[in-house]
């Protein structure tokens, strides 16, 4: 820490599985499997499930360059201290700045995933009216409520202690792995139909645009495999743990994720009723493994649920900090503050809370609000790991990046992709901006499909447009004063 200018004021305590469980637990299959099987299913039919690999490879590609960085810089706040070390302080300024945006976005959009399975468990979680659609009046009210609830208790334990955080981490993703191993199994056990059913699209539109729109599925699971970097400072032989973490914890996600989406689709009692498009696979598991085994296994869903939520608000919090040490944002001497005896930043993970818990609230609106608030956070963190890519080709393209320098602490060279990088950071990249645009393409039919609400049709563009207009104000504001940090 000290040779990049830092106290160590986080505790050091968290190991290899802990680390693994921070990225697995953040990207959580189960969670958003769920959370989008059925607006992937909708649009893409049963061919969606071919934009997983493609969606896994391009991430995989993205992952293998930020497993180099981790090795090099393992401080918190990663894709700010990756982007600004590899750019400029301005420009990694906008990288973290547009990634905690996303993070809360995505602490918020994960919350509000407990209303596709706890009224499918009981329902008595329907709190509000009587339709458990997400996408209904009543159903994204329910949600809002649900994830504020799950929001108050996940920011308690963000304030309790790391360790306690960290044991919960890796209770809950053992648990999520299990079960949707389990979940892989039984449904294939009840397969209805053969593979071959994916080679048709079935959904809305043309093949081309269906499946672009069918990817927002992958895309938006395959993300946040990046927090192992971000408790870099909480991680034991980070240089060492974190780049294989981050890999391990996407290779795992992709796997169990693609087997979960091509189980459902075998196992579906039915692809053209109607269900599948609008209960996803909590149909599928009540449906084809009977309301005893089905609940059960959607508790299990519920508890990654929950565990997903809190792994994202800490990855959250950690690049609030990593930005407030630097007297980069507002509250800056507030923010950085650490509790030496729980080793915990307090106020980001408070921030982080109500941040996403406003967000949530949004959700009472309308009930498009739900797809809004889930595209816009991955478009925000797709567009932040360019901005991360982008820098890092260019310091390639110059020779001016350190391919193999210094040892990990074993003594071993850092992890490096040698002569495959070069090949390697440009796909990465040009795919990064590739399905940014795609995410954020102001679609009618996917953002506005009621029509009559222009500014759900463009809510993505508009909050990346606001997120970097109130930040660059910020800067401008805090610069004429001479108040700006690092």
């Amino acid at each position: 820490m000290a040779d990049f200018g830092y106290r160590q004021e986080l505790h050091r305590s968290m190991g290899r599985y802990a680390s693994f469980a921070a990225g697995f637990s953040f990207i959580s299959v189960l969670t958003t499997v769920f959370q989008f099987f059925a607006f992937g299913f909708s649009f893409g039919g049963a061919a969606f499930f071919w934009t997983w690999p493609v969606v896994l490879v391009g991430q995989l590609l993205v992952a293998a360059c930020f497993a180099e960085l981790a090795a090099r810089y393992p401080l918190s706040g990663a894709i700010y201290q990756w982007s600004s070390r590899l750019s400029t302080p301005a420009f990694g300024w906008f990288a973290g700045w547009i990634m905690v945006i996303g993070q809360m976005v995505v602490v918020a959009a994960a919350a509000l995933a407990l209303q596709v399975v706890l009224p499918a468990i009981w329902s008595g979680f329907q709190l509000v009216g009587g339709d458990p659609a997400p996408t209904s009046a009543s159903g994204a009210a329910n949600a809002a409520i649900l994830a504020v609830i799950l929001l108050a208790l996940t920011t308690t334990v963000n304030m309790v202690d790391n360790r306690v955080m960290s044991v919960i981490n890796r209770v809950g993703v053992t648990a999520e792995i299990i079960g949707a191993v389990l979940i892989v199994v039984l449904l294939f056990t009840h397969a209805e139909r053969g593979p071959g059913i994916t080679l048709q699209t079935g959904g809305q539109g043309g093949a081309i645009g269906a499946l672009l729109v069918g990817s927002f599925t992958a895309a938006y699971v395959l993300i946040g495999f990046d927090s192992a970097g971000e408790l870099s400072e909480e991680t034991l032989s980070p240089r060492r743990t974190a780049p294989r973490t981050i890999l391990l914890a996407l290779t795992a996600a992709g796997v169990l994720g693609g087997l979960l989406l091509l189980a459902g689709i075998l196992a579906a009692p039915s692809l053209t009723d109607g269900h599948l498009a609008t209960d996803g696979l909590s149909y599928v598991l009540t449906s084809s493994l009977g309301d005893g085994v089905g609940r059960l296994l959607l508790a299990d869903v519920a508890l990654a649920i929950a565990v997903a939520t809190l792994a994202i608000q800490t990855s959250g919090s950690r690049m609030l900090f990593s930005m407030a040490r630097d007297g980069v944002l507002p509250a800056s001497r507030l923010l950085a503050k650490v509790s030496p005896r729980t080793g915990m930043p307090a106020g980001t993970a408070l921030v982080v809370g109500a941040a996403a818990a406003g967000l949530c609230l949004l959700n009472l609106a309308s009930p498009e609000a739900f797809l809004a608030i889930g595209t816009t956070c991955i478009a925000l963190l797709y567009l932040a790991y360019a901005m991360v890519t982008g820098p890092m080709l260019f310091r390639r393209l110059r020779g001016e990046y350190p391919e193999s320098t210094g040892t990990d602490e074993t003594g071993k060279p850092l992890f490096s992709l040698g002569r495959w990088g070069l090949p390697v950071n440009v796909v990465a990249w040009l795919y990064g901006v590739a399905m940014t645009v795609n995410l954020a393409w102001p679609r009618a039919a996917v953002y506005d499909p009621a029509g009559g609400h222009w500014y759900f049709q463009w809510f993505t563009v508009l909050f990346l447009v606001a997120a970097i207009g109130l930040g660059a104000l910020w800067r401008i504001r805090t610069a004429r004063r001479g108040q700006l940090g690092r």
